[in-house]
């Protein structure tokens, strides 16, 4: 039996020119380039330059992911944004992106939900294409935290950066098996109840610009736990397991994290894309960017099954399952 497939068919990423090593905090906090990468994995991340927003960082994403796809934008259908860090509070980062690219037909919207904002466009995107709503989605993860940053905190400000990834995905007709191409399971939760663990303690209707703040001892606990649980939900759904995936890309919060979640699943560490060392936590950037980094080095290969899981604020969490 046919059936309609997303099936990433281009991917891209763009980080800001200014890299920002560990030794960069060592005068400014009361901590080190051993602290940091310790406890985090984490020895650099990538900075915005003063004035350089979202929606530029994503529409060069979304030209990469573009030309990697042979495709213009005006091949494209819908342009989705996941962002907690957008230019403005309206319009979308989404149909600033649009216009950037010069993109005259469709329609773009943004997706907040924080880090695991990439997790839930996958979803969205593949729902506007399975139900024929869209042909084309270029779904894009980018992000400013820096803006949003308490630098007297050194227990948040070390961990995050800016950057963005972007994905053409396209319909296709495949068999229906688990041996097609494009997404294959998809899996979504939230819990509003958790979210004073990891917030901004401001925003437009506070009338306070706000910082990140958060209880890494509970977001730790809550993550392990959450994405290790998502993730098999998702497998579950395909009737797989973890020796049948050939990359984990998860959400590139904290080794740690991404260490404990791997052992739980069953996957060694060298069936996982890493690019937490040198990009920081960027959010909903992340995974795009790891996935257009692990096709970069000539880690994902066509065809291989490729297992995702985000976290982030919300709580929000979930988890896709796609073949290449």
């Amino acid at each position: 039996m046919m059936k309609t497939r997303a099936v990433v068919q281009g991917v891209g990423h763009y980080l800001p020119e200014r890299v920002i090593p560990n030794s960069w905090f060592e005068n400014k906090l009361d901590t080190s380039d051993e602290w940091i990468r310790a406890r985090t994995g984490i020895e650099s991340r990538h900075f915005a330059a003063e004035g350089e927003t979202v929606s530029e960082l994503a529409t060069k994403a979304a030209s990469s992911a573009l030309g990697a796809a042979g495709r213009a934008a005006d091949d494209v259908d819908a342009v989705i944004v996941a962002t907690s860090t957008p230019d403005l509070t309206f319009p979308s980062a989404a149909t600033i992106v649009q216009a950037k690219l010069g993109m005259t037909r469709g329609y773009a919207f943004d997706v907040q939900a924080v880090c695991a904002g990439f997790v839930f466009g996958l979803s969205q995107a593949n729902a506007l294409i399975v139900s024929g709503q869209a042909r084309r989605v270029l779904l894009i993860g980018a992000e400013t935290f820096s803006s949003i940053l308490d630098w007297s905190d050194r227990s948040t400000c070390v961990l995050f950066g800016d950057g963005a990834g972007a994905v053409l995905l396209e319909v296709a007709e495949c068999e229906g098996s688990n041996r097609d191409r494009g997404i294959l399971a998809t899996d979504l939760h939230s819990d509003g109840r958790h979210r004073d663990i990891l917030y901004v303690d401001g925003g437009v209707s506070t009338q306070e610009i706000g910082h990140l703040r958060m209880q890494g001892r509970e977001v730790f606990r809550h993550a392990v736990e959450k994405l290790a649980g998502t993730a098999q939900a998702s497998l579950d759904s395909l009737k797989i397991t973890g020796a049948d995936v050939d990359w984990l890309v998860p959400h590139q919060a904290n080794l740690r994290i991404i260490k404990s979640t791997a052992q739980k699943l069953g996957l060694e560490m060298e069936r996982v894309v890493l690019t937490v060392q040198e990009h920081g936590n960027t959010s909903a950037a992340s995974i795009p960017l790891a996935l257009s980094v692990g096709v970069e080095r000539g880690q994902i290969q066509p065809g291989d099954l490729l297992l995702t899981e985000a976290i982030g604020g919300g709580l929000a969490w979930g988890s896709v399952i796609l073949r290449w």
